[in-house]
């Protein structure tokens, strides 16, 4: 799917439709003090390489596409998510 890299659209901070520009999402770095982690890697820990059997066939097939809106008058960023799909170019 082709998305432009500037949509006009609503920004509740400036409370106005601004010009937004647009950019993919990426996950930050993990917490390595975060208890989920610390509780994972202590299973992974000792004996026995992997906690859990690896899974063998995949339902899905797409990755869902995060999208994130940066107002270019105040710097405000929305995040939309647009479903599954294969590909997203930013035209």
């Amino acid at each position: 799917m082709k998305f432009p890299k500037a949509v006009n659209m609503y920004c509740p901070r400036c409370n106005t439709y601004t010009k937004h520009n647009v950019s993919n999402y990426h996950a930050g770095q993990r917490r390595t003090l975060a208890e989920g982690q610390r509780r994972y890697e202590r299973k992974l820990k000792g004996y026995g390489s992997t906690p859990k059997p690896k899974q063998k066939r995949f339902a899905k097939v797409n990755k869902k596409v995060t999208l994130v809106f940066t107002c270019s008058k105040c710097g405000y960023k929305t995040v939309k998510s647009l479903g599954r799909m294969k590909k997203v170019e930013l035209v």
